[in-house]
């Protein structure tokens, strides 16, 4: 598999998409598991939970992370998630890669509830 081949692909499944996104996971290793996300300019993602351990790397556009705290993230940029719930808003056209960690016995997911040590 060549990853810029799935980038492709979602970028174009996802301007094609009435839902302005496309997923795809390209590797899944027990707990851990990589996906490509693509979202048109201006698609959001609804606040979800943060698995114990992810990571997101914009391979092309600007996304901003929405939580108790705001981050943007820019094309090349590599940065951890915080721990709690977020959302996603796409700025430009984008296109990242999701690296979670989940399933891990004894640890679940985390929300605003929760605090980190």
């Amino acid at each position: 598999m060549k990853l810029m081949d799935v980038v492709d692909e979602a970028k174009r499944v996802a301007k094609e998409s009435d839902t302005g996104r496309h997923a795809a996971i390209v590797v899944h290793d027990g707990p851990l598991r990589q996906s490509v996300l693509a979202l048109t300019e201006g698609t959001e993602l609804a606040p979800h939970n943060s698995p114990p351990a992810a990571s997101i790397f914009v391979i092309e556009g600007e996304i901003t992370i929405v939580g108790t705290e705001t981050d943007t993230i820019r094309e090349g940029e590599l940065k951890a998630l915080t721990h709690v719930r977020h959302g996603v808003v796409a700025n430009l056209d984008s296109v990242f890669l999701l690296t979670t960690v989940t399933g891990i016995e004894g640890t679940d997911s985390h929300d605003e509830r929760q605090s980190v040590s």
